[in-house]
Order: structure tokens, then C-alpha cells, then sequence
């Protein structure tokens, strides 16, 4: 079955059927996928930080400590209270036998910016051009494209949004205006409104040369937080979806990458810092569109979104 990437608030689109009331005897493979596919979508922040726990952060539930809990930790205390007085009274009792001090080994000290070529210069040469899209109080990703302040999201980040603002990697924030949408593909485009600087064009890569296997990046605003990397590899290059409004069938990137609520609009990347790919969708265990990254995440590869994107600028 393949996967319906719709809007997380219409519903999800499949689902495994309701289990048994009674756990069945064993009788072939299992039916359906046991997890829903929705869009890593516009992550709406929380209305005060005193309702909530921080973003990214789950309250604990209060733990009962145990006489166990504490009898262990006031042997660990007493054990480390011995330590000290054993090495206070050596240390006491014979000040001239005190030696030179330790040298533990450490690796020298690295050479100035990072390796051409490696994960850390790749995500270096990409922060500068991702942005953080906030639409009333949903929050997205988004990438430039050119020196004119042309910005690619996801058209589910800013649906139904009269005011559109941007935070540059620099914390500069801009305002910006929806140039198009188009809903069928999940893809639009923003305008930076008056000055660019500190917004750098990232450069467009071809999604039709990956290979599964290749190394990628995922850059965005998981839960609000700017300027996040993960990386992963490329999973497959050729998986079915459903994006956008339309419901048709479209080819998509799986990544295991870990892509969240947030990550919507922003840019995947290959080792050379080059745009394959728009990060749109996650797959998620159960129903709620809210859950993090299992590992499975889905882009629109950039062949299409570069032919879609001139569309709507031009």
C-alpha cells in the first residue's frame, strides 16, 4: 500500500485496522503497515511556556524512590567519601612523594574550519540559507534559492496564513509575502521583503543522481529550534506517495534522517551541500500527526520542485 501523505489535521489517510479483541493464532504475514504517514507539517508552538514543558522536552512522571533507590545511593555516597579520605590522608602523610602532574592524552588540536567534504562542511555551507517560517503560530522550515530573497516551503506551512515572517541563521528576522502555492505538489513560494543580507542562495543539487545508500542531511526547525542538522542516509530514491492536495501518486526520497514537526519546507542535502531534496513528510506509529521521527521520512525530490518552483515565479 502506498503511503497517503495528506494534511495531519484532515486525518490520517491509512491506518491498520482496529486488533482483535482476542489475540489470534498465528496465520500468515501481517496486513497492512503498522504506522501512518502524515506531513512533518508546521509545528504550532505552545500558547505560554508555563502550560507546557519545553519544546523537545517530555515531563517525566514523579518516581516513587525506593528504600532500594536510596540504600544504593547512600552506599555510592559513603564509598565516595571513603575515595577522598584515602587519597587526602596519602596525600597528608607524605607531601615529597607527590610526582609531576598527569598528562592524559588528548588528540591535537584540530586545524581551523572543518574538512572539505565531510558532514560538518557540508551543514556549514547550508545553515546560511535556511530559514525558520513562522505563519501565525505554526512554525516551518524553508531555503533560499536565488539573491533575489526567493524561498521554497511547503505549502501546508503557510496555508491559510495572512502574515508570514522569517528568522535568518544570522536571528534576523524579516518579513516575507507568499508569491505562489501550489497545493497539489505542497509547494510555495516566499519573497523576502527589503533587505537579503545574511540570506545565502543554497545551490540546487539532482535528486535523479541518488543512490540509495548516499549520505544526506535534514536542515530546518524541528519543534521551533533553528538551525537543527541530523543526518541519515538515503533510504530509497523511488518510494510512492501521495503529496499535496490532489492525491496523486508522486515518486519521493525516503530518508532516515531524523525529520519532526518543524522540519516541514526545509532543505535535504547531500555530502556536497547541494539541495536534493524538500523534507515534507514522516512516518509516525499510530494516529497522532504530533509524534517524532521513526526513521522514515520523505521529500519531493528537487527535479520536481525546481521544474514547479520556476512555474510559479515565472
Amino acid at each position: 500500500m502506498s503511503p497517503h501523505l495528506g494534511h495531519p489535521f484532515r486525518g490520517p489517510h491509512y491506518q491498520p485496522g482496529p486488533p482483535p479483541t482476542a489475540p489470534p493464532a498465528p496465520s500468515g504475514p501481517p496486513q497492512g503497515d503498522p504506522f501512518t504517514v502524515t506531513p512533518a507539517t508546521a509545528w504550532s508552538a505552545p500558547p505560554s511556556p508555563a502550560e507546557v514543558p519545553p519544546a523537545g522536552v517530555t515531563a517525566s512522571p514523579p518516581v516513587r524512590r525506593t528504600g532500594r533507590i536510596l540504600a544504593t545511593g547512600i552506599a555510592l555516597s559513603v564509598l565516595a567519601g571513603g575515595l577522598a579520605g584515602a587519597v587526602t590522608g596519602n596525600w597528608g602523610d607524605s607531601p615529597s612523594s607527590v610526582s609531576a602532574p598527569v598528562e592524559l592524552p588528548q588528540a591535537p588540536a584540530p586545524s581551523a574550519g572543518a574538512e572539505q567534504g565531510s558532514i560538518a562542511a557540508a551543514a556549514a555551507s547550508v545553515l546560511p540559507g535556511v530559514v525558520s517560517v513562522r505563519a501565525g503560530r505554526a512554525t516551518g522550515s524553508g531555503f533560499a534559492i536565488d539573491q533575489q530573497g526567493h524561498v521554497v516551503t511547503n505549502a501546508h506551512v503557510v496555508e491559510g496564513a495572512s502574515n508570514v515572517s522569517l528568522v535568518l541563521s544570522n536571528g534576523r528576522s524579516v518579513a516575507a509575502s507568499i508569491v505562489g502555492v501550489d497545493a497539489d505538489n505542497d509547494l510555495a513560494v516566499l519573497q523576502v521583503s527589503g533587505n537579503v543580507e545574511g540570506l545565502r542562495a543554497l545551490t540546487l543539487g539532482r535528486s535523479s543522481q541518488l543512490h540509495v545508500g548516499d549520505p544526506v542531511l535534514a536542515v530546518g526547525s524541528p519543534l521551533g529550534l533553528e538551525g537543527t542538522v541530523t543526518a541519515g542516509i538515503v533510504s530509497a530514491v523511488d518510494r510512492q506517495a501521495r503529496f499535496g492536495d490532489n492525491g496523486n501518486r508522486q515518486t519521493a526520497i525516503q530518508t532516515d534522517a531524523a525529520i519532526n514537526p518543524g522540519n516541514s519546507g526545509g532543505p535535504l542535502v547531500n555530502a556536497a551541500g547541494q539541495v536534493v531534496g524538500v523534507n515534507t513528510a514522516i512516518a509516525t506509529l499510530g494516529s497522532s500527526s504530533r509524534s517524532g521521527s521513526i526513521g522514515i521520512g520523505f521529500a519531493i525530490p528537487v527535479d520536481r520542485m525546481t521544474t514547479i518552483v520556476k512555474g510559479i515565479i515565472n
